[in-house]
């Protein structure tokens, strides 16, 4: 087959017309998601409250922040890059089920995990002699344990689609292992890494449910202990939330620059431990089953103590189990629904991101960011403002399923934009010219070149939406339809009334579904690159 010839002047009103659409589309999304940003930026300099952004008040939960979130975001490259390694390039033993197992901590929520370590530490505790943790120790380790998955998961597909040939060849050239992971494996998973952290850095800005257990005063804790006696310093804390995560999707845009554009037919080489399998094994075993177990074991208990309290009315497990049908299917659909919306909304921009001479997919990219650090129920607030402001057709959809499916998208989309660059960044250019040269049109391309090799990172994303949204609590609490329960809202009401035997079985549900759907959606199509351990 040869190529389709063209006249100059129509080749070039195509290249006009088809970077048009995208640039359209990327700058639409990017106005959407600067939404948030807007209205906190209206109701600030219409309360003049801009102003105690540079007061003391503000300035210590600041710094509190910046510490708090870069310490996690570092611990969590190192931890969540070591994890995919072993699971997609070792032969370490159980590297399908470490493949899983890794993932499992996105699906605790922050407020649960640390409850659950309050409740397992100190006097009354499951190990009494053990000092309950609290401050920023505390909350270092219960956000590092559930977020470290956000730069696992990227790094983990970026590693199964990057190919051996260049690493054959640094092997012939006499390189060492060392000097060959640093020049040929870190550039190629530089982007997912540096995205995962960025991401990473943005949750720990917005979390509010670990540090408030642990008594570590952050923004977050100042803007919800504000939000009702001082509305307006808690609008200029939203606000400086939001600047911090543009700030930081900048710094994050120029640090993942290098990417070299290989690609291969064959599978990712796996390397060989050698006498420091089993070591290497018992030492992840370890860590998995301390963060996956000690949860699951410490929500056992909760049920297990209600259930067997003397005099006790609480229904059987199986009734327990039956009750949780309902939430659960929500969940499901909710979850399937944002997270698949987020990966096929934001793809567009995520490509004008990759080309990183687009300003348009910078402008989208920074924009993205900024939705993810404001605190999930300021977002929601903000969303009700621009509803309540629009036209009767727009205001009816308060309290509906696509508007909850919107917010959303806007609050976690960044794990799929972000996700999804670090994939297309990698895409070989030599692919999709000679396809070109063959006549394939941009979506035969997009459909036979670009989809099967950005597809484990597109579902990486995806996943992380759809992990998130499963635990998410303060914008569906305020814009579910009426009767719409999902596992995570019985969690935060049965915790409210002190009911720890349903927050336990609740508990033990929402990370039973979320492993599961984690591992039908994500890691099932990832390990289809994985080569079987020797």
């Amino acid at each position: 087959m040869r190529a389709v010839s063209k006249s100059p002047r129509t080749a070039a009103w195509q290249a006009k017309a088809t970077g048009a659409l995208p640039k359209t589309a990327g700058a639409l999304v990017g106005l959407l998601f600067l939404s948030p940003l807007a209205y906190l930026a209206i109701e600030a300099t219409r309360a003049g409250s801009l102003s105690s952004i540079a007061e003391a008040q503000a300035i210590r939960p600041l710094l509190r922040s910046l510490l708090l979130a870069t310490a996690v975001a570092t611990i969590t490259v190192l931890v969540g890059t070591a994890l995919a390694w072993l699971a997609t390039r070792s032969d370490i033993p159980g590297r399908r089920i470490l493949a899983v197992a890794a993932a499992l901590p996105l699906a605790i929520p922050s407020f649960v995990a640390a409850a659950a370590l309050r409740a397992a530490l100190g006097v009354g505790g499951l190990i009494p002699w053990l000092p309950r943790p609290s401050g920023f120790w505390g909350a270092l380790v219960v956000l590092v344990v559930v977020t470290y998955p956000y730069v696992y998961l990227p790094v983990a597909a970026a590693l199964v689609t990057t190919p051996p040939d260049v690493e054959d060849a640094a092997r012939l050239l006499g390189d060492t292992p060392y000097r060959m992971v640093r020049s040929v494996i870190v550039p190629q998973i530089r982007p997912a890494t540096v995205s995962g952290a960025l991401i990473v850095f943005l949750y720990v800005l917005s979390d509010f449910g670990a540090v408030s257990l642990m008594r570590y005063d952050t923004l977050t804790r100042q803007i919800y202990s504000s939000r009702l006696a001082d509305t307006d310093t808690a609008l200029a804390l939203g606000l400086l939330l939001g600047g911090l995560a543009l700030a930081a999707a900048t710094v994050e845009r120029r640090l993942s620059r290098s990417r070299a554009p290989y690609n291969s037919a064959r599978k990712p080489r796996s390397y060989q431990l050698g006498r420091t399998r089993w070591p290497v094994f018992a030492v992840v075993a370890s860590f998995l089953g301390t963060v996956i177990a000690a949860p699951a074991v410490v929500f056992l208990v909760w049920w297990l103590r209600s259930s067997l309290a003397a005099g006790s009315t609480y229904p059987s497990l199986a009734e327990s189990l039956a009750a949780l049908v309902t939430p659960g299917l929500n969940t499901v659909v909710a979850a399937c629904v944002a997270g698949l919306s987020a990966a096929v909304l934001l793809l567009p921009a995520a490509y004008l991101a990759a080309g990183r001479e687009s300003r348009v997919g910078f402008f989208a990219s920074t924009a993205i960011a900024s939705a993810f650090a404001v605190p999930g129920l300021v977002l929601a607030l903000a969303v009700v403002y621009w509803v309540v402001q629009a036209p009767a057709v727009v205001a009816s959809l308060y309290q509906t399923f696509p508007l909850l499916i919107l917010v959303y998208v806007l609050h976690f989309g960044v794990q799929s934009h972000r996700t999804s660059v670090a994939a297309i960044a990698g895409l070989p250019r030599k692919y999709r010219e000679a396809a070109r040269m063959l006549g394939a049109g941009r979506f035969r391309r997009f459909a036979t070149v670009d989809v099967p090799l950005i597809g484990p990172g597109v579902l990486a994303g995806g996943g992380l939406v759809l992990l998130s949204v499963a635990k998410e609590l303060p914008a569906t609490l305020l814009l579910a339809p009426t009767g719409f329960d999902t596992l995570a809202t019985r969690v935060w009401n049965a915790a409210e009334g002190g009911f720890l035997g349903d927050v336990g079985v609740t508990s033990l549900g929402l990370l039973l579904l979320s492993g599961t759907l984690t591992w039908v959606l994500v890691l099932r199509p990832m390990q289809r690159n994985i080569s079987p351990a020797d």
